[in-house]
């Protein structure tokens, strides 16, 4: 796998990992809005910690990554030939 297709494999592995972790832990803001400020959803968490997030996610797709490059390296992830 080249360097081009490494890079393609993680970022898609990248976001469907994001997205699995991104409603994790999550808590919508339970008060009601004394006053009605313009432009804020009152479903919308309080702090949704995305930085927290962002490294869970990488952390994951890494560990991930790392196996699907090795299955590849050692050919018994070969696409090439099981299509043929």
């Amino acid at each position: 796998m080249g360097i081009t297709g490494s890079i393609i494999v993680f970022v898609i592995i990248w976001w469907i990992i994001f997205f699995s972790v991104l409603p994790v832990g999550i808590q919508s803001n339970k008060e009601k809005f004394r006053e009605r400020i313009e432009g804020i959803d009152p479903g919308a968490p309080k702090n949704p910690k995305i930085v927290k997030k962002f490294l869970i996610t990488t952390i994951i797709t890494t560990l991930i990554f790392v196996v699907v490059y090795y299955l590849v390296k050692i050919d018994l992830l070969n696409l090439r030939e099981f299509l043929k």
